[in-house]
């Protein structure tokens, strides 16, 4: 099969993984194949993958730093006979300021994302280098970028604004919010697996893994989300503060001299569960030494803790809450932190089932629960296949 009508390349470029998967481009539902590198730059890196007829494996893959990572995964990709028939590439990207779709990558794009690097200093960098790494490695191969943005841009004018003189808000300094990709697929998911009116409804969307965010959904569309200008807004991730009061930038650049790009790493790649553990960013790392090390069951319950909140908060916004959905690798495998979040929220008539808890089902609230508490697998992938094939029509 040639690249005229073969498959599409989905790659996700996460904060600690690299993710991807490749589906036919005739039928978006069959995956050929799906893999993963993980803890990218932390002990224990490992790659696996699933192939369509079920076979899977793992296996150690030193992956000291993502420039590492991002070249042997291409050496893997193209010992594979399903790569050949790849006839384009779809890659994630955090931010796409006021775009609402998306885009063939030209030299005006490529140029474009070079420019509004400082909105999101540490992502766009690294999707920005594999975008070039497969550019320079299969030049012909069309690629397409898809926002992690887009999903949020039609959020109401106060959810966008910022406390800060006006004259900033039309320079671009502004409330975004960021895993549309995740959000958009969960909508559909949800109104897949619940109906139409379920996925209408008050619904909360908690994302969280390595970065971790929430959306408050209403008509199946997001009113409201953690993050903001920046992807380190909001809730506690594994190496990312979230929200901070302001007042810590000027306390530590007056008394530690602290610059701004020394800020900037401090509050993304120091800090958050990694920050106040002070041994791992990792979730099931913390949740193996709570009981021995207080550090690490103080970065758990302080994720919960805010995790908790904004819950609360959305719930506010929303008017009530019919649904909350938990996705993505902490949501989707930790019964440990999703039973946490949800201790106390019965205010909301919210109940969970432990048993269903612990079996990961896809309902894990009790029937007499006025909130349905639900587990969806999110597949940022998928979307990102989606989106590539309308662009290429």
């Amino acid at each position: 099969m040639g690249r005229s009508s073969g498959s599409i390349l989905a790659v996700n470029a996460g904060s600690s993984s690299l993710k991807l998967a490749i589906h036919h481009a005739a039928g978006l539902g069959a995956m050929e194949l799906r893999a993963a590198v993980e803890r990218i730059g932390l002990e224990g890196a490992s790659l696996s993958w699933r192939t369509r007829d079920g076979r899977f494996a793992q296996e150690p893959f030193p992956a000291p730093d993502r420039t590492t990572a991002v070249s042997r995964l291409i050496d893997w990709l193209e010992g594979l006979e399903v790569f050949a028939d790849v006839r384009a590439v779809g890659h994630r990207v955090v931010h796409g300021l006021d775009r609402t779709a998306p885009a063939l990558i030209t030299p005006e794009v490529m140029a474009e994302l070079r420019r509004v690097e400082p909105y999101a200093p540490e992502h766009l960098p690294r999707e920005i280098a594999l975008i070039e790494a497969f550019s320079a490695r299969h030049p012909t191969l069309p690629q397409i970028a898809c926002f992690d943005t887009v999903f949020h841009a039609a959020m109401p004018r106060v959810a966008r604004l910022l406390p800060i003189p006006r004259r900033y808000f039309e320079k671009g300094v502004r409330r975004y919010g960021f895993h549309g990709l995740s959000f958009e697929y969960l909508v559909e998911e949800l109104a897949r697996v619940a109906g139409t009116a379920a996925a209408r409804g008050k619904v909360i969307l908690a994302h969280l893994g390595s970065g971790a965010s929430l959306a408050a959904i209403r008509d199946g569309a997001s009113i409201d989300t953690s993050m903001g200008f920046t992807p380190a807004a909001g809730l506690v991730m594994s190496t990312r503060t979230g929200d901070l009061d302001p007042g810590v930038a000027g306390f530590l650049a007056r008394n530690e001299g602290l610059s701004a790009s020394d800020f900037d790493r401090l509050v993304s790649a120091e800090s958050g569960l990694l920050g106040v553990s002070e041994t791992s960013s990792d979730m099931r790392d913390l949740l193996a030494a709570e009981g021995a090390d207080q550090r690490a069951a103080e970065a758990v319950t302080l994720f919960c803790y805010q995790a908790k909140k904004w819950i609360g908060a959305f719930a506010a916004a929303l008017g009530g809450l019919d649904t909350l959905v938990f996705s993505a690798g902490i949501g989707e495998r930790s019964a440990p932190i999703r039973a946490r979040i949800c201790e106390g929220l019965g205010f909301l008539d919210l109940e969970l089932d432990s048993a269903r808890n612990a079996a990961h089902e896809g309902i894990i609230s009790t029937s007499a629960s006025g909130v349905t508490v639900r587990v969806l697998l999110t597949d940022e992938e998928l979307m990102i296949a989606r989106a590539v094939s309308r662009v290429l029509g």
